[in-house]
């Protein structure tokens, strides 16, 4: 969204985000959440009935996406891309200010941990990520096509966080393919975990050959050379 704000007005900056908040916020209104705020295109929502209810919500805001980016597409304009990070956690939802003003917001360190693991999309090329507290907590998991992706050390939080991929987000062709290599993924990144590296490379090197556009198979690689 950035480099695109860049080429547009200051309304014609409001335009577009309005056209694509006013996709995103049913959605989430419709499973049970609610947006604690707006940050530029940014949406904070938190879900308080159970883990299953934000990870569908983000896949169809997902679906919804794909589809402002073909009308996009053809009125000429950059398609854009969007993360999603998804943690869960106690918090404690209350008033921040002072006199001249006054918000509503939440405040926890799962709040902090959501966004990392948000972040993290851009790192692993993936537009949906999930932390294994939700993982662990999801009452309906076979209903979702999950990917343990990468355990990694977030800022602010001692103990490492696994995060997985939601395969669902993905276009059906890339879900097709991610998902055909997905065991051998797997057994590949519990090998590294367990420092066969050499293992852990074979394994990489033939989910690569499927998928080279695979930005976590990238990154292992890397790895596994850098070790080994």
């Amino acid at each position: 969204f950035t480099s695109l704000s860049e080429k547009m007005s200051p309304q014609e900056n409001f335009n577009f985000l309005n056209n694509y908040l006013k996709r995103m916020e049913p959605v989430i209104d419709s499973h049970g959440g609610f947006v604690d705020k707006y940050i530029g295109d940014c949406i904070m929502a938190l879900f308080d009935r159970r883990p299953d209810d934000a990870i569908e919500s983000g896949i169809i805001m997902m679906r919804n996406l794909e589809a402002l980016n073909v009308e996009l597409r053809e009125a000429g304009k950059e398609p854009f891309e969007i993360g999603m990070g998804i943690n869960w956690g106690e918090m404690m939802l209350g008033t921040i200010g002072a006199t001249g003003r006054m918000e509503g917001t939440v405040i926890s360190d799962a709040v902090n941990t959501a966004s990392r693991v948000e972040s993290l999309t851009k790192i692993y090329g993936t537009p949906l990520l999930i932390s294994e507290a939700v993982h662990d907590r999801l009452e309906n998991p076979s209903r979702f096509s999950l990917r343990i992706l990468d355990r990694v050390r977030v800022k602010g939080r001692e103990e490492p966080v696994v995060i997985y991929e939601v395969l669902d987000a993905l276009s059906r062709d890339a879900r097709r393919v991610r998902l055909s290599y997905q065991k051998d993924y797997e057994t590949s990144i519990r090998a590294f975990w367990a420092a066969d590296f050499e293992e852990a490379l074979a394994g990489f090197k033939r989910c690569a050959e499927l998928d080279p556009g695979d930005q976590a198979v990238q990154l292992f690689l890397r790895r596994c050379r850098w070790h080994g």
